[in-house]
Formats: structure tokens, C-alpha cells, sequence
């Protein structure tokens, strides 16, 4: 495990597993925050170029429709060069706001980080 180092309060940790960077999110992600989030990930993936992304949503109980952009894009931009995006430990209000906008089938949705790394 590479430390990548602490990048915001918004992204607590962030972390190289073999060929998938870990990625800790904390905190409602919203229309304030999101340009941030999204600036975030994708200079992770220019910079690191993972084959797969984890998402590690435990510690966030609330995400809107910008958020969900976000997640889509960083999506997209990983397809490009063949790799999946992983979200783990979503939460309630999380999971029926992926599941309501139909999202849950195009992201692989792991219960843990141990479950996604081998995957």
C-alpha cells in the first residue's frame, strides 16, 4: 500500500493498492463542494492512471445530482482506457439516489474496500 498522501478535508486519504488507487470520500458532497471533488479525482487519474478506482463513500451520508456527475465522469474517463470504477460502503440515502437515477448498474457497488480490491 502507497500512501498518495492526504489530499483535503473533503478526500481524507488516498491510497495505491496494486492496480487500483483508493480513494476516501468524507462528508455530504453537494453543489458547494463538488467542483472540488471532481478537480480532485481527476488530477488523481492523470497523475496515476489506476486500472481500477475505489470510491470509499463510508463516510458520506448525502450526495445531489452534481455528485453524481462527478462520479460518472471520473467514470468515463477511466473506461477510456479500460479500467472500472468501484463505490463502496454507500449509505441508505446514497445507494436509492444511485438506484433512483439508474447508476447502480454501471458502477461496480462493493460492501468494502477488501471486496472491491478483488474484484
Amino acid at each position: 500500500m502507497e500512501d498518495l498522501g492526504t489530499r483535503s478535508k473533503l478526500i481524507p486519504s488516498v491510497y495505491r493498492e496494486g492496480d487500483a488507487v483508493v480513494i476516501a470520500v468524507s462528508g455530504e458532497i453537494d453543489l458547494h463542494n463538488s467542483p472540488e471533488l471532481r478537480t480532485e479525482l481527476l488530477d488523481l487519474l492523470n497523475r496515476q492512471r489506476p486500472k481500477r478506482l475505489v470510491i470509499d463513500l463510508t463516510q458520506v451520508p448525502y450526495i445531489d445530482s452534481s455528485a453524481l456527475a462527478v462520479l460518472v465522469e471520473a467514470l468515463k474517463r477511466i473506461l477510456k482506457s479500460s479500467g472500472k470504477v468501484c463505490l463502496v460502503g454507500l449509505q441508505p440515502r446514497v445507494k436509492g439516489l444511485l438506484e433512483i437515477a439508474r447508476l447502480s448498474s454501471i458502477f461496480t457497488i462493493c460492501a468494502d474496500v477488501q471486496e472491491a480490491l478483488t474484484k
